[in-house]
């Protein structure tokens, strides 16, 4: 029996795949023998290119910015990735942002721009991949979704709303794609050591109360959230349809 974990000569495409959380699925995704196309906004994707081909992958960027994104732009990135590495067999829709402000005082605008990208995109990316993966009759999708995914946060209605919302798209996903070979999961981070949290670390007493309530007493590192991306896009999780694997440091068990 072969290494079930081992993602040789697969072709895989990470949202926001040049830092944080995503380029430590990437890097996680290459490691275990996938080329890895990824997809970024501002922040110059070399480094993490270099680090990819450096374990003997083929990688490749895009820039795409996903407020705002349409069938067309969904279809040319998902086509980018595949016309890159020559294939697609993995999703990882990463790419997310957050806006913090009080829910009396948000403004709509900053409401959509949230749902834009963080649910918006992953339906639409999803569409485009599943279509070509269902076609092929075999696929990975993997959805980020927060531990916020569960609960309602602090002055993040926005964010805390397509968190919920794609653990069900994740699930709807499922049910239609299951039977075809195509598996549809999710991941549920907890606090993790990115851009998205920076202001929250900043600040002593949030950052306090934070790492008070989780029971391993600290931030996770963007490597430690890769483990489970890798484990829904291998064949060890050929059974794992509409799940959600949680990485948290035990912040919802408390």
């Amino acid at each position: 029996m072969g290494n079930p974990f081992d993602l040789t000569g697969r072709k895989a495409l990470v949202t926001g795949g040049a830092t944080g959380i995503g380029e430590g699925i990437a890097l996680a995704l290459a490691a275990a023998g996938a080329d890895v196309a990824l997809t970024y906004r501002s922040h110059a994707p070399q480094e993490t290119i270099a680090k990819i081909e450096g374990l003997d992958r083929e990688a490749a960027a895009v820039q795409a910015d996903f407020i705002g994104m349409t069938e067309s732009s969904a279809e040319d990135v998902i086509r980018f990735a595949t016309d890159a590495l020559g294939g697609l067999d993995i999703l990882v829709n990463n790419a997310g942002i957050i806006h913090r402000e009080e829910s009396t005082d948000m403004p709509l605008d900053d409401w959509r721009r949230v749902l834009s990208v963080n649910l918006d995109s992953v339906w639409l990316l999803s569409q485009a991949a599943g279509k070509r993966m269902v076609a092929q009759g075999a696929g990975k999708i993997v959805i980020v979704s927060s531990v916020l995914g569960s609960q309602g946060g602090l002055r993040v209605p926005a964010y805390v709303s397509s968190k919920h919302a794609v653990l069900g798209l994740t699930k709807a996903l499922c049910n239609e794609w299951a039977s075809m070979g195509v598996n549809v999961n999710a991941i549920a981070p907890g606090y993790t050591a990115t851009d998205n949290t920076q202001a929250l670390r900043d600040d002593p007493d949030r950052s306090k109360a934070l790492l008070d309530r989780i029971p391993a007493g600290r931030f996770a590192e963007p490597s430690e959230i890769a483990g489970a991306a890798v484990f829904l896009a291998s064949d060890a999780a050929s059974y794992c349809h509409g799940s959600c694997v949680t990485v948290d440091g035990g912040w919802l068990a408390r």
